[in-house]
């Protein structure tokens, strides 16, 4: 009778899983798994993450801004940005593409000096990242580390398996009675992961270029976006500071896209001898012309006496991309 009263127990506080969180985890498990390889941050932690700071991803902030995890603008913060009433009324959130990029963010925000003492941590003493996550002040809720290891162990997020296919949520088929002093719901032991090397700065940079085809314009070296590229993928990747690469590309506040150009140093003040005007036709963006003549936004504005406020050219015109002489 002791043994059916667990089971019956164990199988109750199964069925009593939100369908929500379920479904969570099942849609973010694997990119959960795949960044901690990349970056080493138990996928536990990242999915409780998800689930608290999102409500498994049906929050004001998810929904509006693709922003799963809480996370803030911070000064070198280039994207836009969602205002929300948090600690304070109006606050700063970031605002992603898609929520993966939130979730990609995630890894990499944890990857702050800040932060740094996590990783001397086992991987898989969840506990000890939870209150880590709390001591080192990602969140002011005192009680955010017992919310975390809860939703851990109810969900069973601590056994998340990186080559099973099937969900990690324990349903009431995992429920074995093996005798009286075995555990009541047991689960496949899963093997040990293999530590995975992190990527030095040069490997990282490689790994990009593979991927991405170079060029040169107006003397500046270039690559071409791909889609789900992001600024701050494209510079973490690089390992330089996203304001910088922004600042390179004149694209403060702008979103990357597929096919955008990409430069890699400072561009030039104008375009070679041989170019020194070139029609524009209603409609062109000023930006898009630009970047495909390698030149940087102040001094084309300057040269052709436009304003900044200007974006789009309204009428077919002949500008100049180097300065006429006097």
């Amino acid at each position: 009778m002791f043994l059916v009263a667990l089971v019956a127990m164990s199988i109750s506080s199964f069925a009593a899983q939100d369908p929500k969180y379920v479904a969570y985890i099942s849609q973010w498990r694997d990119v959960a798994l795949q960044h901690e390889q990349e970056y080493h941050v138990p996928a536990c932690i990242t999915l409780a993450q998800g689930i608290l700071e999102s409500a498994a991803g049906t929050s004001e902030l998810a929904v509006n801004a693709n922003n799963h995890f809480g996370i803030k603008c911070t000064s070198d913060w280039m994207g836009d940005v969602y205002r929300h009433d948090d600690d304070r009324r109006g606050e700063c959130f970031r605002v992603y593409r898609d929520a993966e990029e939130s979730f990609r963010d995630h890894a990499k925000f944890l990857q702050r000096s800040r932060y740094e003492r996590l990783f001397t941590l086992d991987i898989k003493d969840y506990a000890a990242w939870a209150q880590g996550l709390k001591d080192c002040g990602y969140a002011t809720d005192p009680a955010y580390p017992q919310k975390l290891i809860r939703l851990i162990e109810e969900y069973g997020l601590n056994d998340l398996s990186a080559t099973s296919n099937s969900s990690s949520v324990p349903s009431k088929d995992n429920v074995v009675v093996v005798s009286q002093q075995a555990p009541i719901a047991t689960f496949a032991e899963e093997a040990e992961e293999e530590y995975v090397r992190p990527l030095t700065a040069k490997e990282e940079k490689d790994k990009f270029f593979a991927h991405h085809g170079r060029g040169t314009c107006n003397g500046v070296k270039y690559t071409v976006a791909r889609e789900g590229d992001t600024y701050s993928s494209v510079a973490f990747s690089l390992n330089m500071s996203e304001r910088k690469l922004r600042e390179m590309n004149d694209a403060l506040g702008r979103t990357l896209a597929n096919g955008d150009r990409i430069y890699l140093a400072k561009k030039k003040s104008q375009a070679p001898k041989d170019k020194a005007r070139v029609w524009v036709k209603p409609g062109e963006k000023v930006w898009d012309l630009i970047q495909r003549e390698g030149i940087t936004d102040a001094s084309f504005r300057t040269m052709n006496g436009l304003p900044v406020d200007v974006r789009v050219f309204k009428t077919r015109q002949q500008v100049l991309l180097r300065k006429e002489k006097e």
